[in-house]
């Protein structure tokens, strides 16, 4: 709510009287991080747009949605049911007697409707209305979420352009708070999906969520344990330098006071969210797996087709291997040609091939999302050849249970498939964005604006990884020095008042504290930390995809 509310006043607030007010004017007069630079204007471009496209999202819901069209673009066919008359007319059997006429007929026991498995049960197929979706299980929050993600990449390729006329330390960049709540968002519907596993009475979800839980708990310690010179996410010298300004900024703010946690500890707060992150991809990367085979079988016929999905599958494995220095980076920096080694490309020309191999990866998935919903829509008619192979009846509540449930998850189908998508592309985003836009500071990791060498015991440029993030489509701004970056924090005129005065001096211990807190977050930390989580929800969809197509191929047929 502060943050918002800097946005709207900036410079000048409506009360100076009261404690916000001075608040707000200190805060946006301080150097409070990289989000809000003390040259920021009260009614930007930017939140212009933010409030227009949220008002558009808002409006334009009922009459277009992103999610509805993927759904109800009539590319999609649902099975229904049959009805219990049909049933029995394939079975040449009259509907049963009413309970009246059954026990003037004496027939007493209330026995389930049933008929032969071996019926010939054709299913009728229909295009997918929105009225139809409507009905879905989890399509309220699933087109929310979507339309989100969609506006919310929307304002960050608005803010992208922006920032190719205007300097962008003179605005603070609205497309970061926006693709921060995509993050937060896909995290969010991924504990919700799997709660509802957690919830389900029927099969071991709960037991192969926890599993994974575990198996992912140990490959991350796994991870974290390599050296840069393996996978170059840079995350022990983000964290180093983040724990290193962390402990000065708490000695400056404290006394003697230590830092309470270590640098062990925070690696295991990570392994821990990389355990939930791999619990919550599991059932995604299974049920892709799963729709990837069934959607080659459709297309088996077309080449084409099957080279697009197969490449989309492998889609994480790629990214994998953008982090894997050996093969990738030092592959192209230095390609061997016969005794001689040759430089393909620059460092920062690599980085933004990274960035755009891993955009035009999302948008292959993207493209094929229709053939995977229609593999598994196919389940209902693959269902009924089965049941047919088998002998002995079924209750025809049970036929019309399986055909309808199928249909009804679809939604959850679709948010496992565009969750991960969603969740990669924006953790992208804010890697360049984050660690470009912290780059422009100029060098400054230090809460006191004082070069680094004077004030960590480890150096920031010491620690950098090399070439930095950009799009290579225009060219970047140069950092500035400390000199001309730094602005001075803007005080409150004094005030007669007592009162007033106590407001004022706890008003700038705050904006001070925030204010330090502020830069102790250093583009080494974002890089390092947006790079490991990119690359670790790959590694998830990889470990738990293959593992489905092992289950799929040899456990689930015997």
């Amino acid at each position: 709510s502060l943050l918002l509310l800097v946005f709207f006043f900036g410079h000048e607030p409506r009360s100076p009287s009261s404690l916000l007010a001075p608040l707000l004017k200190s805060f946006a007069g301080s150097d409070a991080g990289f989000f809000f630079p003390a040259k920021m204007v009260v009614m930007g471009v930017q939140l212009v747009v933010s409030l227009l496209v949220a008002s558009i999202m808002q409006k334009m819901a009922p009459h277009f949605s992103f999610a509805r069209w993927i759904l109800c673009s009539g590319r999609l066919y649902r099975y229904r049911h049959p009805s219990e008359e049909e049933l029995f007319a394939l079975a040449g059997k009259q509907k049963p007697k009413g309970r009246r006429e059954r026990r003037l007929n004496g027939v007493t026991e209330n026995k389930p409707s049933s008929v032969p498995r071996d019926i010939d049960l054709q299913l009728e197929s229909t295009p997918i209305r929105t009225v139809d979706a409507l009905v879905l299980q989890y399509f309220l929050e699933y087109q929310w979420y979507v339309d989100f993600a969609v506006y919310s990449t929307f304002v960050y390729l608005f803010t992208e352009g922006y920032y190719c006329l205007v300097d962008p330390r003179k605005e603070a960049n609205i497309g970061i708070l926006w693709c921060l709540l995509t993050v937060f968002f896909s995290i969010k519907i991924f504990f919700m999906v799997m709660r509802h596993y957690f919830k389900s009475e029927e099969g071991g979800e709960r037991s192969v969520c926890l599993s994974f839980a575990f198996f992912f708990l140990l490959i991350a310690m796994v991870v974290l344990v390599v050296r840069d010179d393996y996978l170059e996410f840079g995350l022990d010298a983000g964290l180093t330098n983040v724990y290193n300004n962390l402990e000065a900024f708490l000695k400056e703010q404290a006394g003697d006071w230590t830092i309470p946690v270590t640098k062990l500890s925070i690696k295991l707060s990570l392994v821990a969210l990389c355990s939930f992150i791999g619990a919550c991809l599991t059932f995604p990367g299974l049920r892709l797996a799963q729709t990837h085979l069934d959607a080659l079988k459709l297309a088996a016929d077309r080449p084409v087709i099957q080279l697009l999905l197969h490449a989309s599958f492998l889609t994480p494995v790629i990214i994998v291997l953008l982090w894997v220095k050996p093969i990738s980076r030092d592959l192209l920096l230095h390609a061997p040609m016969g005794k001689e080694t040759v430089q393909i490309m620059s460092d920062t020309a690599y980085n933004s091939f990274r960035l755009w191999a891993i955009v035009v990866l999302c948008l292959l998935r993207l493209a094929v999302i229709h053939r995977h919903l229609q593999a598994y829509l196919n389940l209902a008619p693959r269902w009924v050849e089965q049941m047919k192979r088998e002998a002995g009846r079924i209750s025809v509540l049970e036929i019309q249970q399986r055909i309808t449930r199928i249909y009804c998850y679809v939604t959850v189908v679709t948010l496992q498939y565009l969750g991960p998508i969603i969740l990669t592309l924006h953790c992208t985003l804010l890697l360049k964005t984050l660690e470009k836009k912290a780059a422009l500071e100029g060098g400054l990791c230090s809460h006191t604006k004082v070069p680094l060498p004077q004030t960590l015991p480890l150096p920031c440029f010491a620690l950098k990884s090399p070439g930095e993030y950009s799009w290579g489509l225009y060219p970047a701004p140069a950092p500035v020095s400390p000199a001309v970056d730094t602005a001075p924090i803007i005080r409150a005129a004094p005030s007669t008042d007592t009162s007033g005065e106590d407001i004022q001096a706890t008003v700038e211990q705050i904006t001070g504290a925030l204010g330090a807190l502020g830069t102790v977050f250093t583009p080494l930390f974002y890089r390092g930390l947006l790079s490991f989580l990119t690359w670790w929800v790959a590694v998830c969809q990889i470990v738990s995809s293959l593992f489905g197509l092992y289950f799929h191929q040899y456990l689930a047929p015997s």
